[in-house]
């Protein structure tokens, strides 16, 4: 009888090890899928790109080292936190309404949803997997066009929040086209920072000078080599931007064209090519990457959707001086466009891990990426 029970206990354990070892077989393709799409990156000599952790429509990412977690929005319902540590994915939010824009900041963090600012108290990441909202601000327009938001902290404490207009070219109303300003001290009300924006997914601050710097990206359907992208400085409150009037940089839009502008329009520091989108960037602070690296921008293209040849689907580099004016620009990590047209990944933002290494979103592949640099 002993026997029998034995045999039967071995039967069961060989059966558990195969489910085992099925399951493991099934899980390391996700992670090596990748595996030659990593060697076709292009990238400067001494630098790599890895595989940080998989994550569903990855989109805007909020590095909180004091709880040793990443979280990363989605243009879904939900927000996902990455460990520091040992790279797990969790979905920490769900049930929100196109969570894109997430900002950590003393303890909270903060979503801009579509139609609203929401904040949630994080002691660690897992109290926020049935957390209550706290709602700061419900008025944002909700509308799915360029509905995702961006938001990041400035050097004033304020959370700075961008919201698209409505539409490719028409006239905004309200809230639509501007980057908003959010201050506890005014009870979170939005004040008006910049206007005249078409859709910004990129708002960072410069160390040097404490600037806000923010992306827009150019009106579509105005031809594959107009308007250019932009990279744009705000130094202070009250500019404009140019949009409807212009689609991006210099180039006016038809509808528009004979319209007088409400003020004089803010050109943009840097003109990136037509449809590239530009999304997240940082301003680089750390110690790993070669020195005459410190104070640059690196920022995700996320690649053209309506362009007859496509272009983007890469990380460049915005080269700064030391008085903090932008002087070039230079493809850094290419490959995500192949040769032949096809796509494998779309880089969304671009985030400082504390150690100097840079984190890449991408919602193409649901992926993060991890950059680090080896001196050769």
């Amino acid at each position: 009888m002993q026997t029998k029970h034995l045999q039967a206990g071995l039967g069961k354990l060989r059966s558990a090890c195969f489910v085992l070892a099925c399951l493991l077989l099934s899980v390391k393709p996700a992670f090596a899928q990748f595996d030659d799409e990593l060697k076709s990156l292009n990238s400067p000599d001494g630098f790599s790109v890895e595989l940080f952790a998989r994550v569903p429509g990855a989109r805007s990412m909020a590095v909180a080292n004091d709880l040793g977690v990443v979280f990363v929005g989605t243009r879904d319902e939900s927000v996902y936190g990455v460990s520091l540590k040992d790279r797990t994915v969790k979905r920490v939010l769900d049930d929100l309404k196109v969570p894109n824009a997430v900002a950590f900041k003393d303890g909270h963090l903060y979503v801009a949803e579509q139609h609203r600012l929401v904040r949630f108290k994080a002691t660690n990441a897992d109290t926020l997997l049935q957390p209550r909202a706290d709602v700061l601000f419900e008025g944002l327009p909700n509308n799915p066009w360029h509905g995702w938001r961006y938001a990041a902290f400035g050097a004033d404490g304020a959370l700075y929040v961008a919201i698209g207009a409505a539409c490719n070219i028409c006239f905004v109303t309200g809230l639509e086209g501007t980057i908003q300003r959010f201050d506890e001290k005014n009870n979170w009300q939005p004040e008006t920072f910049a206007e005249g924006v078409r859709n910004s997914v990129g708002i960072a601050v410069q160390p040097a000078t404490g600037e806000l710097y923010f992306s827009d990206n150019g009106a579509d359907n105005m031809g594959d080599d107009s308007p250019p992208d932009e990279l744009n400085r705000a130094a202070l409150a009250g500019l404009h931007f140019g949009y409807p009037y212009f689609g991006g940089g210099a180039d006016r839009t038809s509808a528009f064209r004979l319209s007088r502008l409400p003020q004089n329009a803010t050109q943009p520091v840097v003109r990136f090519q037509a449809h590239v989108a530009a999304l997240g960037f940082a301003f680089y602070e750390g110690d790993m990457f070669p020195n005459d690296m410190k104070g640059d921008v690196f920022l995700a293209q996320h690649g053209s959707w309506n362009r007859s040849e496509p272009v983007g689907y890469r990380v460049v580099r915005v080269r700064f001086d030391g008085a903090g004016n932008a002087t070039g620009r230079e493809p850094f990590i290419e490959g995500w466009l192949k040769a032949d047209g096809s796509k494998w990944g779309r880089p969304v933002d671009v985030k400082e891990l504390s150690d100097g290494s840079l984190l890449v979103s991408d919602d193409g592949a649901d992926a993060i990426w991890r950059i680090s640099y080896t001196k050769p």
